[in-house]
């Protein structure tokens, strides 16, 4: 297991690296292009200015999250292939580079959704939350406004404001698409890029759905363990593979996390691990990362992935915003630190009683 943190580059984090270097136990950083496009071709030269960088303030790149997914790609459209050969190309930059992780998505339209951004807890903390009921009377094309005015002047991952300015059109396009749709434009992407990915060694990992059911009526197709195992079963290559994320799989109470985790054993690739709260169905909200602040078993969840012989990046996940600071919600620095030293202490716990 290597501790690390993700960071989303100078000009967009408010947390820097060298802050990131003294928290205990991390090895490493989980990065992006931030500000590149879904269909973008990454440029060498900014790929290796990123690394340089990174490097120079004594830290790794563990891997990269997200090379994001164009549009065509999940719909299916005659310009996919362009879009592909893009990514491919961006895939072969990284490879070259020595970048042997990339995390992704195909969620479609909105990426993680929350009600709120900034909930205050009884302990003074804010966090993101969620409630079905709110989501319920907002309506799709507003989205965008109600998840910025709360981003503390941060541009949100997964949000993209040129895209996002034309949801009407997003819409239009996805009208009609199903999850079946959405398995198979899934299956022809990963076959594309697999010999690309065994050149280099690149093990692609899915992120889950969050939260893990459809929103505005959206498919989903990485909600739970069948979703999960269908994918990686469709692709048969190692290499295709998923992001362990314990918030967003953990948003439907009825997904067992470590059953996940023996069930997908080899296959997980990269893990976010992190605590929520849930209050009635469809009605959550983020915490810390201790088990007895939220309804995960965040011991139960590590102690299964030791136990699965998992060997690649973790970090912690959304965090809550305390001490006064001002970040990119759920990515300040104090609550992932406190978070990312939990998680390596319960490793280190579960490691030592493996060996008496």
């Amino acid at each position: 297991m290597h501790m690390t943190m993700r960071w989303f580059g100078t000009g967009y984090d408010s947390v820097t690296l060298a802050q990131i270097r003294q928290v205990p136990g991390i090895s490493g950083i989980i990065t992006t292009l931030y500000g590149t496009r879904p269909g973008d071709v990454w440029e060498k030269d900014a790929i290796l200015a990123m690394k340089n960088e990174v490097e120079s303030a004594g830290l790794s790149i563990a891997g990269i999250e997200s090379v994001n997914i164009h549009d065509s790609i999940k719909v299916g459209s005659p310009e996919r292939d362009k879009y592909i050969d893009n990514y491919i190309t961006t895939l072969d930059r990284l490879g070259e580079a020595g970048f042997r992780l990339v995390c992704y998505n195909f969620m479609i339209i909105f990426d993680w959704t929350r009600s709120d951004l900034a909930k205050i807890r009884n302990d003074g903390s804010t966090v993101m939350s969620y409630n079905q009921a709110l989501i319920d009377q907002i309506k799709p094309d507003s989205m965008f406004d109600t998840m910025s005015a709360k981003s503390n002047g941060f541009a949100l991952a997964g949000w993209e404001p040129e895209r996002l300015a034309h949801l009407k059109e997003l819409f239009a396009l996805y009208e009609g698409i199903t999850e079946e749709t959405l398995f198979v434009n899934l299956k022809y992407f990963l076959e594309r890029i697999m010999p690309t990915c065994e050149k280099h060694g690149i093990r692609m990992a899915i992120h889950p759905d969050d939260p893990a059911w459809p929103v505005f009526g959206l498919p989903r197709i990485t909600k739970n363990k069948a979703d999960l195992q269908r994918v990686t079963k469709m692709v048969d290559n190692p290499l295709n593979g998923i992001t362990l994320c314990t918030g967003s799989l953990g948003t439907d109470p009825t997904n067992n996390i470590p059953d996940i985790i023996a069930a997908l054993k080899g296959r997980i690739h990269f893990a976010h691990v992190r605590n929520l709260r849930h209050n009635a169905p469809g009605d959550f909200e983020e915490c810390a990362h201790l088990s007895a602040d939220g309804s995960l078993d965040i011991c139960a969840i590590m102690k299964a992935l030791y136990d699965s012989g998992f060997d690649g990046p973790i970090r912690p996940d959304h965090g809550r915003a305390i001490w006064g600071e001002v970040s990119m919600p759920g990515y300040g620095l104090y609550d992932r630190a406190l978070g990312a030293s939990y998680l390596s202490g319960l490793w280190e716990a579960i490691a030592w009683q493996a060996q008496e």
